[in-house]
């Protein structure tokens, strides 16, 4: 096994690095989020190190490779925190939470907690305090299959 360690390190070129890095950008096109692509940076900067430094053992490469690829990971996740996607539909995937603060009427009285209301052209069951049939009620949190609402004042 160490045979093939030493063979190893002693192969690896500046071009296994940036054909490594041009794989993982292309899994970065094919995945649901950006984490291939810090991998395929940190390649990249494995590769140019290795062109600087061609005497530089594999497995040295590897631990820088390593190194970098956890600090752009962590670079990344940090940028994305602080500077989020904009987009014009921002409940995508998260459909019920555009009920969050919007008016309905009771369909069902809600009695010991659980009623139901009229959301276009379904009905939905209701969690909240008691309100009679056709109380209007605002929508303040979103469960599964149950929008906790409270009453409004008329």
């Amino acid at each position: 096994m160490s045979e093939i360690l030493t063979q190893l390190g002693d192969q690896l070129s500046h071009w296994h690095w940036w054909s490594f890095a041009i794989l993982l950008i292309i899994l970065e096109i094919f995945s649901p989020a950006a984490f291939f692509l810090w991998l395929g940076i940190a390649a990249a900067v494995t590769g140019l190190i290795t062109l600087i430094a061609p005497e530089m053992h594999g497995a040295i490469q590897v631990v820088i490779f390593s190194i970098f690829s956890v600090v752009a990971v962590w670079l990344g996740r940090t940028w994305f925190q602080h500077n989020p996607i904009e987009t014009d539909q921002p409940f995508l995937n998260q459909s019920n939470e555009e009920f969050i603060g919007k008016v309905y009427v009771v369909e069902q009285a809600i009695s010991n907690g659980s009623g139901r209301i009229k959301v276009g052209d379904s009905s939905w069951k209701a969690a909240g305090e008691e309100a009679a049939k056709g109380d209007k009620v605002r929508v303040v949190s979103v469960g599964a299959t149950v929008l906790t609402v409270v009453r409004i004042g008329e």
